[in-house]
């Protein structure tokens, strides 16, 4: 296996901001403007940010995995449990995203998503 890749804490730091400034623009009714600035802050971040010439893609790209199902075998969240249930499980809040670094093929968790999960059926 792999050494594990290390991320300077800055860019999951840049990163993490950017996500919880996304979830705040989903409340707002105008937010197209500021939506330009996030989307151009990301695009930085999966391409600029340690780009090393050539044709291969190197950067951080995040993952929003709200709504998704969950399951004690998934490998790229850690999750609370709110409520009794253990069974049939949905993502019902992120509080980080899941970061991973692409680089050549290479698709690489660097942080885990932190969420809270509830069963489907007390939803």
């Amino acid at each position: 296996m792999a050494d594990p890749i290390k991320v300077t804490k800055a860019y999951l730091d840049i990163l993490n901001q950017v996500f919880e400034i996304e979830k705040k623009l989903s409340a707002l009714q105008e937010s197209n403007s500021i939506q330009r600035n996030v989307n151009k802050l990301k695009e930085i971040m999966e391409n600029d940010i340690v780009a090393q010439g050539g044709d291969d893609i190197t950067g951080f790209v995040y993952h929003n995995p709200i709504g998704e199902d969950y399951n004690i075998t998934r490998t790229d969240c850690e999750a609370s449990i709110a409520g009794e249930s253990t069974e049939d499980l949905q993502i019902t809040e992120v509080i980080k995203p899941i970061i991973r670094f692409r680089s050549g093929g290479a698709n690489i968790i660097v942080q885990k998503a932190i969420v809270v999960v509830k069963a489907k059926n007390s939803l």
